[in-house]
């Protein structure tokens, strides 16, 4: 996966650096589905020891079992949201950042935050639904937004909105394959095939019913591209890998298949203690 860090996307991240002093708080917008893979590893130093929140998106798509091992995980310093079916339940995140900042919001002090996330999180619409009113642009597609805004979401609370930032690279393998399936790198830099055998081998894993009911499988097959060619023929859509990885993942972002998490905290911690 090449090519997937644009230069308004470096730009972002340098004005991110200057704009933190002015900051009191950051919100960042993470994917329930791979909340970690979706983290921005660099912004507990960007925001140099200021509080951060962490808004796990698209709940409605999650392993709402894995999602509340993630809320645990964070200790309190997270809300996931199905804004999509409740737009109320946005109103959580200004109840949070004041809970954190309890001397700010008056006239004379009022809070100031950052809202922050990697491309096609749903952080615009995130934006729109605590503005009351369409402030960002939104779209299927990573990297909608370009430039930063300062949004005043109610008396003596300003947010400011950032593009999406993307870090410079996927922190390994797997995690660029989560990031290409949940939709995060542009269709132009990503292996679809690839990314359908990292989804195939994970749902064979985790979640082999919800796999063989949305492709009326009668059985799964053990190899990958057997089993994508397999669900091909199924489609009507024999022996186009292209095609037929592309299904597999639109079906996945969609929530066709069901609510599935690509990541749990156990196999995380498990990750970092290899890598370090």
């Amino acid at each position: 996966m090449i090519h997937w860090f644009p230069g308004h996307m470096h730009k972002a991240t340098k004005e991110l650096k200057k704009l933190m002093p002015q900051i009191d708080i950051a919100i960042e917008v993470i994917d329930a589905r791979a909340p970690e893979a979706s983290a921005n590893p660099a912004l507990h130093e960007v925001a140099k020891g200021k509080p951060i929140v962490k808004v796990l998106s698209k709940q409605d798509l999650a392993d709402p079992i894995i999602t509340n091992q993630w809320l645990k995980f964070y200790n309190g310093k997270a809300l996931s949201l199905d804004i999509a079916h409740n737009k109320n339940s946005a109103q959580r995140i200004i109840e949070i950042c004041k809970h954190e900042l309890p001397h700010r919001g008056t006239v004379l002090k009022p809070i100031r935050a950052v809202i922050l996330g990697i491309p096609n999180v749903g952080k615009s619409t995130l934006i729109n639904t605590l503005a009351k009113r369409k402030i960002a642009k939104t779209g299927n597609e990573p990297a909608v937004t370009k430039q930063q805004q300062k949004i005043e979401i109610e008396k003596y609370f300003y947010l400011n909105d950032t593009p999406g930032i993307m870090f410079p690279s996927p922190k390994d393998e797997g995690c660029g394959y989560k990031l290409a399936a949940i939709g995060s790198i542009r269709d132009t830099a990503m292996d679809y095939p690839l990314t359908a055998y990292f989804l195939l081998e994970l749902l064979k894993e985790d979640y082999p019913k919800l796999l063989a009911d949305r492709f009326k499988l009668e059985t799964i097959h053990a190899d990958s591209e057997m089993l994508l060619l397999e669900i091909g023929k199924l489609i009507g859509q024999q022996n186009n890998h292209h095609h037929i990885a592309e299904k597999i993942i639109q079906d996945f972002r969609q929530g066709r298949i069901g609510r599935i998490s690509l990541e749990t905290p156990e196999n995380y911690l498990k990750y970092r203690s290899e890598v370090q």
